[in-house]
């Protein structure tokens, strides 16, 4: 079962490589971390805000190029923790067929975050990691 969630917290480190988002249930109170690096972290920051850059980044790439083969990106779930990795699959849909990318974490949410298009954790990821203040 999957969970819609919602980025709740961007913590940048200018002293360290592990940056921090935080995913909270949007209907929930179960919230957790995720580690990311500081040039995911920024365009995290840089979509959740809606800072534009004189030249399209890399995020801004992919999004491109998924209109241009006539897909849009419906979703982003996260939906597997092995060894403290998450995991995640960007959503796509194309004409009248659904197409399933795995991807990192951290480039799904800066995906969702520059559609507004919703993000999902799976009930098995929300009850591994517990509970934790977000």
């Amino acid at each position: 079962m999957l969970v819609e969630c919602e980025l709740s917290r961007i913590v940048i480190r200018e002293d360290s490589d592990a940056q921090f988002i935080y995913l909270q249930e949007k209907n929930g109170s179960r919230a957790f971390p995720i580690v990311i690096g500081p040039a995911e972290a920024a365009e995290i920051n840089r979509k959740a805000t809606g800072m534009r850059t004189p030249r399209p980044l890399t995020h801004d790439l992919l999004r491109g190029a998924v209109a241009e083969l006539g897909a849009s990106i419906q979703g982003i779930e996260v939906n597997d923790l092995r060894e403290s990795t998450f995991y995640a699959t960007l959503v796509l849909e194309q004409g009248d067929r659904q197409v399933r990318v795995d991807c990192r974490p951290s480039d799904a949410i800066a995906l969702a975050m520059a559609e507004s298009c919703p993000i999902h954790v799976s009930e098995e990821v929300l009850e591994a990691v517990g509970n934790q203040e977000g």
